[in-house]
């Protein structure tokens, strides 16, 4: 564990995906993550249980858009980000849902004994 709580593990291609969003949401969301890393509750999220128990996202909005990070943190040895995405509609595309319940999944299939 760092000095600073719990590490983030970013899942696939989510690190990648996060540096591309623009740099006040990606900067948001990264101040967003480390409010997580200490324990506390991010801004604006909710709970994603369509995708997984104790998934969360995180709601960044920018005059760029609307941005989402969706992580995991009910895990004792890390914080894992399933997937970062720009929303371009008011429900969330089933493509950026399919994607974090894959990762999610094979998070729970690669942390089996």
């Amino acid at each position: 564990m760092s000095a600073y709580g719990k590490p983030v593990s970013f899942l696939g291609t989510a690190l990648r995906d996060l540096r591309e969003f623009p740099t006040t949401a990606r900067r948001e969301a990264g101040y967003q993550i480390d409010q997580v890393q200490q324990g506390r509750d991010p801004d604006d999220w909710k709970p994603m249980g369509s995708i997984g128990a104790g998934v969360r996202e995180i709601r960044v909005r920018s005059d760029d858009g609307a941005f989402r990070v969706v992580y995991v943190v009910k895990f004792t040895e890390a914080i894992y980000v399933l997937h970062c995405f720009q929303k371009k509609t008011q429900q969330t595309s089933k493509t950026d849902l399919d994607l974090a319940i894959k990762r999610y999944r094979d998070l729970l299939k690669e942390r089996q004994p």
